[in-house]
């Protein structure tokens, strides 16, 4: 079964970096686009960033710059490089599949990790 296991986050003072990682298993990682989803405190869960299986990379506007999002298809493992943190980007991240539906991207699996919190301190 899918699983999907985060790591790599922290508390940080604002301008500082961190690199999230994602260990998946349980489906074919090097077919599948990927993704780094947020949610914070009341707000609705939200994509950052998007891989393709290809490594073509999107974000969303008010990551773009700061944020690197890669994998590695030998480790089936995802990684989100985070520079020039501000506190908005305080929040549990998670990572998942995605998948395109007409000009929306959604997650593509129903299972969620337990994500991991970034905390960044003004």
């Amino acid at each position: 079964q899918v699983q999907l296991v985060e790591s790599g986050g922290g508390l940080v003072q604002s301008g500082g970096s961190l690199r999230l990682s994602c260990a998946a298993s349980g489906f074919a990682f090097s077919i599948v686009d990927m993704g780094w989803y947020r949610q914070a405190p009341g707000e609705q869960r939200e994509l950052v960033a998007r891989i393709t299986s290809g490594a073509m990379t999107n974000y969303i506007d008010s990551v773009k710059g700061r944020f690197t999002i890669s994998r590695d298809n030998a480790k089936k493992t995802l990684y989100l490089q985070m520079s020039s943190l501000k506190p908005e980007d305080t929040a549990v991240y998670y990572c998942n599949g995605v998948r395109r539906y007409g000009s929306a991207w959604y997650p593509r699996y129903d299972y969620w990790g337990q994500g991991t919190q970034v905390t960044v301190s003004s």
